[in-house]
């Protein structure tokens, strides 16, 4: 079973335009509504995988009613936090040419109860699950080091744990050793404060967060593939994509096909790719399923390629 927490979930209203034009009507050609933030999204993915899975999140008021429905529409078994603010209600605008602009609500403001109560789930919940995946931004009233405590509190109960978060969230929880940390190309960029030209600079970035506690890096470089850098070696996978229609919850689907396959290796790196690469080519947030999957289209080396250019440095 992999247990998720959202500590700052959402619902998504997706909306497929043929492009995006200031100040004009602009009549949708599809549109999705679905449970969103990026622990759920993993927990969707693990459930199309159709594996087991436990969501632990926040929820307030009828969006957060209506994400709850969703996800057990979903075969996803819910973990409410009852807290007073709205669960907030996010949009994305997906245009012809592949091109996504979202606009994120803040979300509630969780009370000091409302914090330990969402840790006490999580703590009640995880005897049994292979891992805790702790995914996404921290809402209003959580100091940047409540990821640093929760990874801490479940070490101590013996699980494994991997963390996909960014900026002073990621920094603070380094130093209790998440299993594996999910950057991608930007939020890696950030963590070590300097640029990524290239797929080289991506990999002694990985090293230096290593350094800083993490005992494994899985981190995703876009279009150019993925880098998983840990004890046990350096390894870089990429894969053919065709039409790429949404990348909304790619990275989660990714995180999610890294973890169903160990959690470990080149292996699970491989999972990972085909899994995103899946993702990238369905609608919306929509999670890929096995028969989404084309695992012969992902190339997995130790022979890393860290001269290569990225196609979109991070400055």
């Amino acid at each position: 079973m992999i247990l998720t927490v959202t500590p700052n979930p959402s619902l998504d209203r997706t909306y497929e335009v043929p492009a995006l034009d200031r100040g004009e009507v602009i009549r949708a050609t599809g549109e999705r509504m679905d449970p969103g933030g990026k622990g759920v999204n993993v927990s969707r993915a693990v459930a199309a995988a159709g594996r087991r899975t436990v969501a632990v999140l926040p929820l307030g008021g009828a969006p957060g009613a209506l994400v709850a429905d969703l996800l057990d529409a979903q075969g996803i078994e819910v973990a409410p936090v009852a807290v007073a603010g709205a669960t907030r209600s996010n949009i994305a605008l997906a245009e012809a040419d592949g091109v996504l602009t979202k606009i994120n609500a803040p979300g509630p403001e969780l009370s000091a109860a409302e914090q330990e109560s969402l840790l006490e789930a999580v703590r009640v919940r995880s005897a049994d699950a292979d891992w805790i995946a702790c995914c996404g931004s921290l809402p209003r009233g959580l100091a940047p080091t409540w990821y640093a405590e929760l990874v801490a509190r479940s070490h101590r109960a013996g699980a494994r744990i991997a963390l996909d978060t960014s900026g002073p969230a990621l920094l603070a929880a380094l130093r209790e050793g998440p299993d594996v940390v999910k950057p991608n190309a930007e939020e890696l960029a950030g963590a070590v404060g300097r640029p990524l030209a290239t797929v080289g600079d991506a990999v002694k970035a990985a090293e230096e967060l290593r350094g800083l506690g993490a005992r494994a890096v899985l981190a995703s470089l876009g279009a150019d593939g993925q880098l998983l850098v840990s004890e046990g070696g350096v390894w870089f996978a990429s894969a053919r994509v065709g039409v790429v229609r949404s990348n909304v919850g790619a990275g989660d689907a990714s995180l999610a096909g890294f973890l169903v396959a160990g959690g470990e290796g080149p292996g699970a790196l491989a999972s990972a790719v085909a899994h995103g690469a899946a993702a990238v080519q369905l609608p919306g947030s929509v999670m890929p399923r096995p028969a989404d999957l084309d695992p012969d289209a992902v190339t997995v080396t130790s022979a890393v390629p860290v001269d290569r250019v990225l196609t979109e440095p991070v400055s």
